[in-house]
């Protein structure tokens, strides 16, 4: 990652309460999309970068037993207030987690681009059972009115041009398979990638949106100050109530039968 790509990474924590209270949470949907793809039972799985613990919950409360891993202090202290005590949680990048343990499924909530892409691959097949499932799911809260999201970018503009997330090897939205989805049709390690979309359309209250807004790295790396004016600008412009695009990109991919060297193991 770069420099900036890391300062966004390690953003969070310092929100940590405000990113449980305003970042949506994942639909019963989304579970019952994974466990039908499986095709068998999903007894455990590996969360990396659980951060306050939204998509933990969802796994956890259907029964599977869960290791949350997370590499801020903050974000973790969060999650450990709002998961079941059965939770296994692991303060760890994913680059530091280990691999003598193999799980039924491994997955990402809007987590995986924070990873580096040396060995992402590999070190994610060695942390799963053969046959077993790698998810990865996110959500982009786009404003849905072109005309108010225009007039959110222009107030923003003299101090952020964008908002958004480099997505690694991405391919442009709309253009067909999404990044990780590209990479994993790449890897050696994974077979049968399916990409799938959940809609979601919600409205929310301006002071919900700009409570979101909150928690985006983008504006948390910008200098108090700006940061401040930012949202001064924004909240000057936004309706009462706002309606948003947050539909829910799915990308599976089950582990080949390959079997992973001891030196991709690392």
């Amino acid at each position: 990652m770069t420099t900036d790509d890391t300062d966004r990474a390690q953003s969070f924590g310092a929100v940590a309460d405000a990113y449980e209270r305003f970042r949506p949470g994942y639909p019963t949907e989304l579970f019952d999309l994974v466990t039908a793809y499986a095709g068998r039972p999903v007894r455990t799985a590996l969360e990396i970068g659980a951060g306050t613990g939204k998509a933990t919950r969802l796994f956890a409360r259907h029964g599977v037993a869960v290791t949350a891993t997370e590499p801020d202090a903050q974000m973790l202290a969060e999650l450990r207030k709002h998961v079941p005590a059965d939770v296994r949680t692991v303060h760890a990048a994913f680059e530091d987690v280990r691999t003598d343990t193999r799980y039924d499924l491994v997955y990402a909530a809007a987590a995986l681009h924070w990873t580096s892409p040396k060995g992402r691959w590999s070190r994610m097949a060695a942390l799963l059972e053969p046959g077993g499932v790698f998810a990865s799911f996110g959500s982009p809260v786009n404003l849905a009115d072109p005309a108010v999201d225009e007039a959110v970018r222009a107030a923003q503009a003299p101090y952020l041009a964008s908002s958004e997330i480099r997505m690694p090897g991405g391919s442009p939205s709309g253009s067909g398979m999404q990044w990780p989805g590209t990479e994993l049709q790449e890897s050696e390690w994974f077979t049968e990638v399916r990409q799938t979309v959940i809609e979601r359309r919600p409205t929310m209250s301006a002071a919900a949106y700009l409570g979101h807004l909150s928690t985006v790295s983008a504006y948390l790396v910008l200098p108090d100050q700006d940061r401040e004016q930012v949202f001064r600008r924004i909240a000057s412009v936004l309706p009462a109530t706002v309606a948003v695009d947050a539909d829910l990109t799915v990308h599976l991919a089950r582990r080949s039968t390959r079997p992973v060297p001891e030196d991709h193991r690392c």
